[in-house]
């Protein structure tokens, strides 16, 4: 039985990915890129960005600093409010917290992932909500966090949700199961070869086997 439900952010509760893409197009522009194709952008949504900006652009850290520097510029002014909920992720998020403890962990900004719940009203739903507040590199350090916040639940009771192998890898590195939502912005056959658990493919999916593990 799942008592506790971690959620990624982005690509699994809210379609974040023009904001994100669009941020990271004026990023690059800024520094002299040319423009990206689409396929490139997607990337960026979900992994934390210091890793993104040195792994897909080949950026030294101080390269990818400022390419952050410069995301952010326009993310804050703009990116921020591209971020509607999936359709049907309120109703989940309602019936689930009746039944268990749900959390978010994502690589996004701590206060950008706060002002986005409270945006879509749904910040009420969460008993900790935590992201990268500049000490929290990886997925693994988010999770963990949140498990902290939680009061270090029995790690059988605990499941985390995401779109992306990093979310899979952030709850492997605490002995946690995984759903992999395929929805969101991963790569075809990603999830499945990080080693997710289970997989869904649509919110209704995800709500029915979220409920079936509540109340197993």
């Amino acid at each position: 039985m799942k008592r506790y439900f971690l959620f990624d952010l982005d690509g699994t509760l809210t379609d974040t990915g023009s904001g994100i893409m669009g941020s990271v197009a004026h990023a690059l522009a800024r520094l002299g890129w040319p423009e990206p194709e689409a396929d490139f952008l997607r990337q960026f949504v979900g992994p934390p960005l210091e890793e993104s900006f040195q792994n897909f652009c080949q950026m030294s850290p101080a390269e990818a600093a400022e390419a952050i520097r410069l995301y952010r510029e326009r993310y804050h002014a703009w990116g921020v409010f591209q971020s509607p909920l999936y359709p049907g992720v309120e109703g989940l998020l309602e019936r689930l917290s009746q039944k268990a403890a749900l959390a978010v962990a994502t690589s996004k900004r701590e206060a950008g992932a706060r002002q986005i719940l409270a945006m879509r009203g749904v910040e009420g739903y969460f008993q900790a909500v935590v992201g990268d507040d500049g000490t929290r590199p990886s997925k693994a350090a988010v999770v963990g966090e949140a498990l902290a916040q939680l009061e270090e639940p029995p790690r059988e009771q605990v499941v985390m949700i995401g779109d992306r192998s990093y979310d899979v890898a952030g709850a492997k590195a605490w002995g946690l199961e995984s759903i992999g939502v395929l929805y969101g912005y991963s790569a075809p056959g990603e999830l499945a070869a990080a080693g997710a658990s289970r997989l869904v493919g649509s919110v209704a999916e995800l709500e029915a086997l979220c409920r079936k593990l509540a109340e197993a």
